[in-house]
């Protein structure tokens, strides 16, 4: 049986990605979903995986190549994944224990330093706890953790694949 060829299923992950992120986008600007901090940094998350990807097809490496950009693609989605875990979990703690909610990002980018950002990006708080929608039973962080555990695995696969 003949491997797909890796330049394509690089090209084939970048738009897949960017499905992923317009179906992000669709759900803030058309469905009216406010995204919170983690998601955020989640969408960030799939958008290096994105560009890594796109960067790969236009490069068409050797071996070499491949293997380095697969392992980028692993440690983007890898990122991704703790950050969809972290907000899985602020979904799952009971609602006494959830953190405070804070301001929005554009207020933050504008009033507070950007440690102080950052960190609310990496962190998140109660909004991140809340769950505004489901499909199939899962939110969107469940969807995006899922998403990532594949891009780790086809990361992992372009790295160490044969050919």
């Amino acid at each position: 049986m003949t491997l797909p060829n890796p330049r394509i299923t690089f090209l084939l992950v970048f738009l897949i990605v960017a499905s992923l992120l317009g179906a992000a986008f669709y759900l803030e600007y058309v469905r009216g979903l406010e995204p919170c901090k983690l998601c955020i940094t989640q969408r960030v998350m799939f958008l290096g995986v994105g560009l890594v990807s796109l960067i790969a097809f236009l490069h068409n490496p050797a071996t070499i190549g491949r293997r380095i950009y697969g392992l980028l693609v692993s440690v983007w989605a890898l990122g991704g994944l703790y950050f969809a875990g972290r907000q899985l979990w602020l979904q799952s703690l009971p609602e006494d224990q959830v953190p405070a909610c804070g301001p929005s990002v554009s207020y933050m980018l504008e009033a507070f330093p950007m440690a102080d950002v950052l960190k609310a990006l990496l962190t998140g708080d109660g909004n991140c706890a809340e769950v505004q929608w489901t499909m199939m039973g899962l939110s969107i962080p469940g969807w995006s953790a899922l998403g990532f555990a594949g891009l780790v695995l086809f990361g992992g696969w372009q790295a160490f694949r044969k050919t």
